[in-house]
């Protein structure tokens, strides 16, 4: 693994922040595509196929780089990602804006054992060198009850990395042998030493009249864990019902039939 670039940041904002980052010459950070705020003049932008964290080249050249990029199609991610880097004199910024409501979570890889776990849509930026790429969770009931949960991304290395999660972000220290349980939309990260499993909830009244998903990610120490209040298509989800449709109800106002309808929303974790 080679070594990530050592990058200065600050985080603006409260509900609606925004991360500046401040490269010295020929330093680099690696982002989302749609994820740049504003940068300054001596910063220049490029397209590449993955991470840009160098382990690609060890993979096959050209057919290695593109498999390494191409898993990411499997957590909705593009193909490429762009690199920022300071071509100019002196210190350059760059900023990155969290996409809705929420925290940006700023990581030191090198202080979690350079290994973290997150959801695939959680991943803001990243110094140059962090390697990011997909975790598959193997487990059937994992993959088929726990919806957001199936694929993660995985962030490797010892540079540093900056996550964003809705609403109010806890961060949670388990012992080795401690538990605990989340709703599958509401996990954003955890360090690789943690066990990640699902559970059923075991009463499905609770379930269903409690407006509860059936199944919990249940996570096991030893690690640390970060836990968010508002998951985004959790968000997403009371806006649509909110909104009126065509005739003019509100979509939470139907008939018995939309309301059973709701029944599908138990298997999502939201």
């Amino acid at each position: 693994m080679p070594y990530s670039h050592e990058i200065d940041y600050k985080i603006y904002g409260d509900d609606m922040q925004f991360v500046e980052i401040e490269l010295d010459p020929d330093e680099s950070v690696v982002a989302e595509a749609g994820a740049m705020m504003m940068m300054t003049q001596g910063i220049q932008m490029h397209t590449i196929f993955g991470d840009g964290s160098g382990q690609n080249s060890q993979t096959g050249g050209f057919m290695g780089k593109l498999f390494n990029a191409g898993k990411r199609i499997l957590t909705g991610e593009s193909l490429f990602m762009t690199v920022f880097t300071n071509t100019g004199y002196g210190k350059q910024q760059v900023s990155f804006a969290a996409p809705y409501p929420g925290k940006i979570i700023p990581l030191n890889l090198s202080e979690y054992g350079e290994r973290i776990i997150c959801q695939k849509d959680a991943f803001l930026c990243a110094a140059k060198g962090v390697s990011i790429s997909i975790e598959f969770i193997k487990r059937l009931g994992v993959g088929f009850f726990g919806g957001e949960g199936f694929i993660m991304q995985r962030l490797e290395g010892d540079g540093k990395a900056f996550l964003h999660a809705g609403g109010t972000i806890v961060k949670r220290e388990l012992a080795p042998g401690q538990i605990l349980r989340v709703d599958t939309g509401c996990l954003v990260a955890m360090t690789g030493s943690v066990h990640y499993d699902i559970e059923y909830v075991g009463n499905i009244k609770t379930a269903f009249f409690g407006g509860e998903g059936l199944f919990f990610a249940t996570l096991t120490g030893p690690g640390t864990v970060w836990v968010q209040s508002l998951p985004f298509s959790r968000l997403a989800d009371r806006i649509y019902h909110a909104a009126p449709h065509p005739g003019g109800k509100r979509r939470d106002e139907g008939n018995v039939f939309d309301v059973l309808g709701g029944i599908g929303n138990l298997f999502d974790g939201d």
